[in-house]
């Protein structure tokens, strides 16, 4: 009897070693550097590529229009989902992030980044740009034109389509006149009580004289 006894606690003794041996963790697992060359496959590539048809989670972009601004061939000139004040305020945060440096807070193509010596890009608020479909803009966005680089991975589809609403809204306050205003409502001609709008500065020295230093609150020193 003690001897089967003993056999048993052996038994269960040499499992356990055999289990402690199989343990893994992960940093002891084999793996390959990012783009390190591999030869276990044909092209050499340690990196795969997905398998044909995935789709990741959420990007089905089951939904063309959405992903693409266009109809066909032709840009659309539609919002692909409601215009809220949620979409419009998003639409400016955006904007003001990733577009203004060049295209300026008024859409006036004079950002800081312009002032310091880039190619100026063309008014939001000239003829052309003005009749443009809300598709241009999100295509624009998307793909790139000219001297201006693609924004897609920066800037998800449904923020393009809001800096897009958001861009015709300028449009639009820079061309309002008298009659788009509703009847009592005064246009206010003045900064609101105790917003203090700096002076203008040269900030190339375009006029020869250097840079000139910004007006303070208190005025001229």
């Amino acid at each position: 009897m003690r001897v089967r006894h003993a056999s048993t606690l052996l038994l269960a003794a040499t499992a356990l070693l055999l289990l402690a041996g199989c343990r893994a963790d992960m940093q002891n697992q084999p793996y390959k550097r990012p783009l390190a060359e591999s030869d276990f496959y044909a092209d050499h590539r340690s990196a795969r590529p997905l398998v044909e048809g995935t789709v990741a989670r959420g990007d089905l972009r089951a939904d063309t229009y959405l992903y693409t601004g266009k109809i066909g061939k032709d840009d659309g000139d539609y919002m692909p989902f409601a215009v809220t004040t949620v979409v419009m305020a998003r639409g400016r945060e955006r904007f003001n992030i990733y577009c203004s440096p060049c295209h300026g807070e008024a859409g006036d193509g004079n950002g800081m980044i312009v002032q310091r010596g880039l190619k100026r890009p063309p008014s939001y608020h000239n003829g052309r740009l003005r009749k443009a479909p809300l598709g241009y803009f999100f295509d624009v966005m998307t793909n790139g034109f000219g001297a201006m680089l693609d924004y897609s991975q920066q800037v998800s589809p449904q923020d393009r389509w809001a800096i897009a609403a958001y861009i015709r809204a300028l449009q639009l306050s820079q061309g309002a006149t008298q009659a788009d205003v509703p009847s009592g409502v005064k246009i206010a001609d003045a900064p609101p009580e105790g917003v203090v709008i700096a002076a203008p500065y040269d900030t190339q020295g375009v006029t020869g004289q250097g840079s000139a230093t910004p007006a303070t609150q208190g005025g001229p020193q």
